[in-house]
């Protein structure tokens, strides 16, 4: 669905060049509905072979999920805690990258074309804010190099979560 804009050099200065854009886009913004709306369009652009890239917001009344700002098809609303791998993710606090979603005990599909996926919470000061949800066509499309890269701009995110 999402066609990358060619990010040139080595992997690290592509990075680099991602996380100043992010800097640059919510540094004076307050409003976080705002600044995950343009982070999910950047990683929309910034990222090959995707078909979702989003957010879901911790919604503490309820304990659970709700969908929040996104790029591609309209997706699941909620997702309870510990559920999905959304839901492990937020449970666990940890990032869950799975190379092959049918392998995922318990997956929500909400995209039926999705095959693997990468979740990574997004916390600040210790408190679960929601999770960064990106999924993808192809079996195997995430490596331990884009979980590290993803936490890294969530955590730029969260530095500027006001």
């Amino acid at each position: 669905m999402f066609q990358a804009s060619k990010y040139e050099g080595t992997r690290k200065q592509r990075v680099s060049l991602l996380l100043q854009q992010l800097t640059a886009l919510i540094e004076d913004e307050p409003n976080a509905v705002a600044n995950l709306a343009n982070a999910s369009a950047l990683l929309a652009q910034y990222l090959d072979e995707i078909n979702w890239v989003g957010f879901y917001l911790m919604d503490p009344d309820k304990d659970e999920l709700v969908l929040g700002p996104f790029q591609g098809l309209p997706a699941c609303v909620r997702i309870p805690l510990g559920k999905g791998v959304c839901g492990t993710s937020a449970a666990r606090r940890e990032t869950m990258l799975v190379p092959d979603v049918h392998e995922f005990p318990g997956h929500i599909a909400c995209d039926a074309a999705s095959e693997s996926e990468i979740v990574v919470p997004l916390m600040k000061d210790g408190v679960l804010l929601g999770v960064l949800d990106i999924d993808s066509p192809r079996k195997n499309r995430f490596s331990r190099e884009d979980q590290q890269d993803l936490e890294r701009f969530v955590e730029v995110l969260a530095e500027h979560w006001r």
